[in-house]
């Protein structure tokens, strides 16, 4: 087989050029971060079971009327999407205090906000993912007062979506991080949900337990990293082809 050409490599996912124009292969990775990368680990068959749990989550949003970039999943750890300009912006949607927001605001993990926040970073991992305003995006170019509307509203549309498509299985969507890309097919450019929801990109938590199903698992050495995956994969009904080739049930630390 011939070699594919590599386009990006993140931390979690590499693309690489699709076998359509206008298209990318989308592969995730058994890597874990956390901490902008300054902690790091291998989270054995996380790759499997993040591919099934995006595909499931982008197809859901698209029913829903939510654009996206998925196109449909190759394998058991790549998916087909369509290649779009990632704008360097991560939106993120709390819902419940939890992570950065309770250190810079002093509030107490797991308190209920007054009401659904949206928060915006600049994606830079040199720069630790600055907190910014829409003032600094318009300011730097990096979307347009239009693109920063599109985002917001659909941030907010993707967050009562999936909030009640995961109280359904008895989870609580605390926050979550998304990105955006523009699409361009033949003289339209479009806003769309890019990169991926999982939960590395998003916190869960049981709804009567409070029990973490997420990274956190990972960033702060609470253990039972691979079988919180899974569990978020089983209770949303999803069963990843090789879970038991690859479940090892381990953290690698480097």
């Amino acid at each position: 087989m011939p070699q594919r050409r590599k386009v990006y490599e993140g931390k979690a996912k590499v693309l690489f050029e699709g076998p359509e124009p206008g298209t990318l292969v989308q592969h995730f990775k058994d890597d874990a971060t956390a901490y902008n990368n300054q902690k790091k680990g291998i989270i054995t068959g996380k790759g499997v079971i993040n591919n099934r749990i995006s595909e499931h989550l982008m197809l859901q949003l698209s029913r829903a009327g939510i654009p996206t970039h998925f196109l449909r999943r190759l394998n058991m750890r790549e998916q087909l999407v369509k290649q779009v300009e990632i704008i360097p912006i991560e939106v993120i949607v709390r819902n419940v205090a939890a992570g950065s927001i309770c250190k810079r605001l002093g509030l107490e993990e797991g308190s209920e906000l007054p009401r659904s926040i949206v928060e915006y970073c600049y994606k830079s991992d040199e720069l630790n993912d600055p907190l910014i305003s829409e003032d600094h995006i318009t300011a730097f170019s990096w979307a347009t007062p239009q693109e920063i509307d599109e985002m917001f509203t659909m941030s907010l549309r993707i967050n009562d979506f999936l909030t009640g498509l995961f109280i359904g299985v008895n989870l609580k969507l605390v926050d979550f991080k998304i990105e955006f890309g523009r699409h361009y097919q033949d003289d339209l450019v479009r806003v769309i949900l890019a990169d991926e929801i999982t939960p590395d990109s998003c916190r869960l938590w049981d709804t009567i337990t409070n029990e973490k199903l997420d990274k956190d698992r990972f960033r702060r050495d609470l253990g039972g990293v691979e079988e919180a995956y899974q569990e978020v994969a089983r209770r949303l009904g999803i069963t990843p082809e090789s879970a038991n080739q690859e479940n090892e049930s381990t953290i690698k630390l480097r």
